[in-house]
This record gives C-alpha cells, structure tokens and sequence, in this order.
C-alpha cells in the first residue's frame, strides 16, 4: 500500500524542475505552519471569549479591517515571492537577492504609511463602517485597532522577509519564524487575557509584543542564516527601478485586488453588524473555524506560488501545468479527509468558544453547507489564481476576483442576508456561490495558454 502511494506521488510530483520529494519538503513545513497558525488563532479566539461577546464582536469586527490592510503586505511580499523564485528557476541568485531586498523594503514603507493613517483616523474609520454596532463593542474595537495598527510595520518586515524564503523553498525557516511568531503570541495571550484578565487590551498588547519579536528573528535569520540569500543591508535603502517595477507587476494588481476584495468582506461585515451582536458572534466563531478546514488547501495555494514561479523561470511550463492539476486534486482529498475528521469532534471545538446556548445550531448549520461546498470549489476558487499569478498573470486573476467578488459576493450576499433577510446564512450562501463562478473563470483561463505567456525574468 505504502508503495502504491509512493508510485502515485512520485508521478504526479516529479517533473524537470523539480521531484516529488522537493516539493513535498516545501509542502510539510507550510502545512505544519498553517496547522498551528491556525490552532493558535482559535485557542486565542477561545481565550478572548472569557471576556464576553461584546470583546469577540470587537475583535471580529477589527479583524476583518486588519485583513484588509495585511493583505496588502502580503501581496507586495507575494510580488517578491514570485520574482525571487523566477530567478531561482532561471538559477540567478544575485538578482534573487537583490529582488529580495527591493520587496522587503517596498512592503516595509507602505507599513507605515498605512500605520499612521489609520491611527490618526482610527474613530471615523470604525464609526463610519461599524456605526450601527454597540458602544461597548465599538470602544473595545477602538483599543483594538491602534493595537493593531502599531504592530503593522513588524508584521510587515516579517512577511516580506518570510515572503522572499518561500521563494527560494526555505519553508523549514519559515515554519521556525512562525513557530516562534505564533508561540510567543499565544503565550502573551495567555498571561494578558487568561492570568491578568486584560480583555481586549491585553490582546492588543500581545499582538504588538509578538510581532516586534518576530520581526527581530526573521531580520536576524535573513542575515545572518539563510544559505541562498545574500542581502546587503545598503541594498534595502537603495531602491533599483527595474526590480521594484517587476515586483510590482505582480504585487499592485494583487494588492489592488485584495484591498478590493477585502473591502468587499468587509462590506459584508457591516451586512452581519447590523442583524446584531449575537449574529456577528455567529460569524466570527464560524470563521475562525472554517480556518482549520482550509488548513490543506491554504498550505497547497502557499506552496503551488513557489513551485510554479521556478517551472516558468525554467519555462517548464508542461511542469507547471501538471503540477497544478496535482495540486488540485490533492487539495479537494484534504478537504474531504479534514472535514470528515472535524464533523465527528464539532460539539468539542464549538465549546472552546463558550458560545450561548442559541447560537449553536446556527453555528453548525454554516459548518455544514462549508464541508459540502469547499472539496468542490475552493481549490479552483483559490489554488488556481495562486498559481497562475506566479507564472505573471496578475492582472487577469485580479480583476477576474474583484468583479466576482463585487457582483456576486457582495450584491448577492445584501439580497440574500438583507433583503430576504436569511441573515449569515444568506452572507456565506453568497460566498460560496462566488467561489464557484470565480473557480469556473480560473480553469478556464488555465486552459488557455495566455497565463504563462509574461516573461518577468
């Protein structure tokens, strides 16, 4: 048996450019690293719910503003991603360290730029968007926010720099930079919420703690460990026109893609903050662990950027085409095989949040139509655009997502939660359903041979 499946990996996993055991060695760490991100942020979630559901509705509700704004670092950090790992396929490595340098830089700048925005408009920022939620959930949202927000630099300096690794298939480092970002977060959590009983603040100040630390570690790491990369510190503050404009072919239209995108979850997040504290409780618990049935697919669209981007660097692109469809369908086995196993301890995970009594039934209701939904669309929703922005084709994937996101997600998800009034469930009905109009687009563009058709490198 253990044979069989060895034979089976090896001839979906081996190409030219690279063998089945090398991706696998780039795959385990990332799937290792997503697992306990993604276990931390539950166990967090689950610490903050000590503090009432006033504290889970605030930090919900910030959360999804962070992401609006994380998911511009890690686009830029994807930009280098995808020109480091191309000038590794093309086995150019003073150009890879040098786009290296030029992205983590870029993204470290625009950190703070937005840092300093948002706290300076941090009240008119959540009372223009979360207006209608209640006092004590908007004060605690407030305290979240600047929290957040000075953490924004370090969190960026550590994606860029875990974003460039990835690119060279240094995952076994960025699963250490996680292990010791993540844990040290947990651990400050558990003193600040659980010992001290600090609420939401005690949260903000973990978050901060915790990023300044990781920070610290990947700059440390990138100096003065890593084997491929050879950075000169004068060449993060020198800026080189033809590299930043590669890195930005990839990282603007994604950036500009994710700020959209993410600004259309985050409409719909005012949808939820209307149907009250209760239902936006619903959603952030549903959420959070949605988290952990994605962890396969979430480490294969992570993984698929690295493994595509050095195919097209060796113009492999038959490599690229059969690693892709590989990855497709070892993503939808994960999902089947986590699903089956989180149903079966469903009652044991909900109870971590200490959610009422009330909200439970609703809770597994979204959990459900999720593991029916996610082993047929997300892979091509999510692993697909992953892929075909690492060979180039960023604009297509961006702008293919944002119209997706705004004509179905968006509008679908006001007609459906608001005005047939299906609440949440009308939201996540929405969602799916954008899922599957935005995975149908990507397998057809991956049909076509435009996608590999940008020469970056």
């Amino acid at each position: 048996m253990i044979t069989k499946i060895s034979s089976l990996l090896q001839h979906h996993f081996s190409g030219n450019t690279l063998k089945s055991k090398q991706i696998f060695s780039l795959i385990i760490p990332i799937f290792i690293d997503s697992a306990f991100i993604v276990l931390i942020s539950i166990l967090n979630t689950a610490m903050i719910s000590s503090s009432g559901i006033a504290a889970v509705s605030a930090v919900s509700v910030v959360d999804s503003l962070n992401m609006f704004v994380v998911s511009i670092f890690i686009a830029i950090a994807t930009g280098g991603t995808v020109i480091v790992a191309q000038y590794i396929g093309s086995r150019n490595r003073e150009q890879a360290s040098q786009a290296a340098a030029q992205a983590i830089s870029s993204v470290t700048v625009i950190s703070i730029a937005l840092c300093m925005l948002i706290i300076l408009f941090h009240s008119q920022l959540l009372h223009g968007l979360f207006g209608s939620a209640d006092a004590d959930v908007l004060e605690n949202a407030k305290l979240f926010l600047i929290g957040s927000s000075i953490s924004f630099p370090f969190f960026a300096i550590y994606q860029g720099i875990v974003g460039v690794l990835r690119g060279v298939s240094e995952t076994k480092a960025c699963l250490m930079l996680s292990v010791i970002l993540n844990l040290t977060y947990f651990l400050l959590n558990l003193l600040f919420l659980t010992v001290m009983d600090l609420g939401v603040l005690g949260l903000a100040i973990s978050y901060i703690a915790a990023r300044i630390v990781g920070a610290a570690v990947a700059i440390f790491y990138l100096f003065k460990m890593s084997h491929v990369l050879q950075i000169n510190w004068r060449n993060l503050f020198k800026p080189q026109l033809s590299l930043l404009k590669k890195i930005m072919f990839i990282g603007l239209p994604f950036a500009a893609e994710q700020l959209f995108f993410n600004g259309g979850k985050l409409l719909t997040q005012t949808f939820i903050v209307q149907l009250g504290t209760l239902a936006i409780t619903v959603n952030a618990i549903s959420s959070s662990l949605s988290m952990l049935f994605q962890i396969g697919g979430s480490t294969l669209s992570v993984a698929i950027v690295t493994v595509v981007g050095q195919c097209i660097g060796r113009r492999e692109i038959e490599d690229a085409r059969k690693f892709i469809r590989s990855f497709l369908w070892l993503s939808s086995i994960f999902f089947i095989i986590i699903t089956v196993i989180l149903l079966a301890i469903f009652p044991a995970l909900v109870g971590l949040y200490s959610p009422p009594d009330e909200i439970v039934p609703d809770i597994l209701q979204l959990i459900l139509i999720l593991s029916i939904a996610q082993p047929i669309v997300w892979s091509f929703s999510f692993i697909l655009p992953s892929a075909l922005r690492a060979a180039g084709d960023s604009k297509f994937t961006s702008i293919a997502s944002l119209l997706t996101m705004w004509l179905f997600r968006v509008i679908l998800g006001y007609i459906l939660g608001i005005t047939l009034q299906l609440g949440v469930l009308g939201v996540w009905i929405a969602m799916i359903g954008e899922w599957a109009i935005r995975g149908i687009i990507f397998y057809m563009r991956y049909r076509g041979d435009k996608w590999y058709r940008h020469k970056l490198v």
